[in-house]
């Protein structure tokens, strides 16, 4: 088959033409665990790499979190690891405000040789998921990404004993939990500010800065897109961003899910809605009970909670995350401005009407979880899925429907799935698992701390 190749080198020579200080150019991609990996070109690589594609082996799309290879998969020594193309997403390319010398930075998708999206890459997954509104339904899906994460003494993360961070104002370091408390924002101030500054450099809509329930923790709210491939976009820029940030004022940031055993997990709540070819909001509604397309996208959501778990808890500390009472859900529920429940429809006016999905931890990978989101919403839509009656009150006391709270439980429900199998295709899952059990594996060969304290003298 003839090779296939976009022809975009005239955005990246406009940039660089504006840019002519700019000497180093990071690509970035983002692996099945959502962790950022790319390389770094020179001047004169960019636009051969925006013109013809950039290889990379295919062994990069099925690392473990820890950047090991997973072989298990078939994707890597039974293909000889082939190389693949990293391909430019347009409009990604800005500035890195935050490094001495003059770079700049771009995301790549990844494809075969042949120009077709590989399916075991995240951004392809999303835009496939994406498509099929637009060609069945003729609705495009918005969405918001709210990111919550933890800023910690840097030293003592680096020593993996994490405690708060000292203010850099006054030296306080919050011990208690305080959740909304100005000073704890204000006394990180010189942090947002240099955080601010860089996303509007880069181009990211950051909006409302909260300071949330935990010492040191802080959550970043980005403004809806109606391109939600977008919104995930600037969801992987924000998380690099806000590490650079902290490291640049000795501290630590970390999106893990549950870092402290006393204190609440980070969670990446995603806000989803549809629109028409006029961008009207399709969720509108005074009673969100009375939108059927709204209930039958819930209903779906539900139906494809258990088997989504993988995506939305992917790693071993994930599930650390979910207990009673810890704005963390339990179970698949939906409820009307409640957030006890997995599904929430906030408060708000009639034509803001939209679904605020809170099962994901802040470690979960955007556009698998935005594709997860929206495969259940097509299906619940498609098969008119009645979502049931909402939770009123406590969410955690009426486990409405089972979702697997441990790791093996949700490997083995993605491994059954028949929602997400329809969507994601039956070679993502296969791999995903297989990948994901390999990394269960070697994160449960090694005996921690905790082995030692409770069974090393009682057993």
């Amino acid at each position: 088959m003839a090779l296939v190749f976009p022809r975009r080198q005239a955005e990246a020579q406009a940039f660089l033409d504006a840019n002519p200080d700019i000497q180093s150019i990071h690509v970035i991609w983002t692996d099945i665990c959502g962790v950022a990996r790319g390389k770094i070109l020179r001047r004169d690589e960019v636009i051969p790499a925006w013109k013809d594609g950039r290889f990379m082996p295919i062994s990069a799309l099925v690392l473990d979190v820890t950047g090991q290879d997973v072989p298990e998969t078939g994707l890597v020594f039974d293909e000889g690891d082939r190389d693949m193309l990293m391909w430019p997403v347009p409009g990604s390319m800005h500035r890195i405000p935050w490094l001495e010398e003059p770079s700049a930075q771009y995301l790549a998708s990844i494809s075969d040789l042949d120009g077709t999206p590989h399916y075991f890459d995240p951004r392809s997954v999303l835009e496939k998921i994406v498509n099929r509104f637009k060609a069945d339904l003729n609705m495009t899906p918005v969405g918001a990404v709210e990111l919550e994460f933890y800023l910690m003494d840097r030293e003592a993360a680096l020593a993996g004993k994490p405690v708060a961070p000292k203010s850099l104002i006054n030296e306080f370091r919050p011990q208690h939990y305080q959740a909304y408390y100005l000073q704890d924002l204000e006394d990180f101030a010189p942090f947002f500010k240099d955080l601010y500054a860089y996303c509007d450099a880069q181009g990211l809509p950051a909006k409302t800065l909260i300071s949330e329930y935990s010492p040191g923790q802080m959550e970043i709210v980005l403004r809806h897109r109606s391109d939600v491939l977008k919104a995930c976009d600037e969801a992987i820029m924000l998380k690099r961003l806000i590490k650079a940030v902290a490291e640049k004022h000795g501290l630590a940031a970390t999106f893990m899910a549950k870092p402290y055993s006393e204190w609440t997990g980070s969670g990446m709540h995603v806000h989803v809605s549809l629109g028409d070819e006029q961008g009207n909001n399709l969720f509108a509604a005074a009673n969100p009970a009375e939108n059927q397309l709204l209930m039958h996208a819930i209903g779906g959501l539900k139906a494809a909670m258990a088997e989504s778990m993988l995506i939305f808890a992917p790693n071993g500390n994930s599930y650390r995350r979910f207990r009673r009472n810890s704005y963390a859900p339990v179970s698949a529920s939906w409820g009307i401005n409640n957030r006890t429940v997995s599904l929430r429809i906030p408060a708000g006016a009639a034509g803001a009407c939209h679904i605020e999905h809170r099962p994901s931890g802040a470690d979960a990978n955007p556009y698998l979880v935005m594709a997860a989101i929206l495969a259940g919403m097509h299906h619940g839509i498609t098969e008119k899925v009645e979502p049931g009656n909402p939770v009123n009150g406590n969410g955690y006391e009426k486990r409405a429907k089972y979702i697997p709270g441990n790791w093996f439980d949700a490997i083995d429900a993605f491994w059954k799935a028949s929602i997400l199998k329809e969507y994601f295709g039956k070679d993502f899952v296969d791999t995903y698992c297989t990948l994901k059990e390999v990394e269960a594996d070697r994160f449960y060969a090694e005996p921690t701390a905790r082995d030692f304290e409770w069974y090393l003298r009682t057993v």
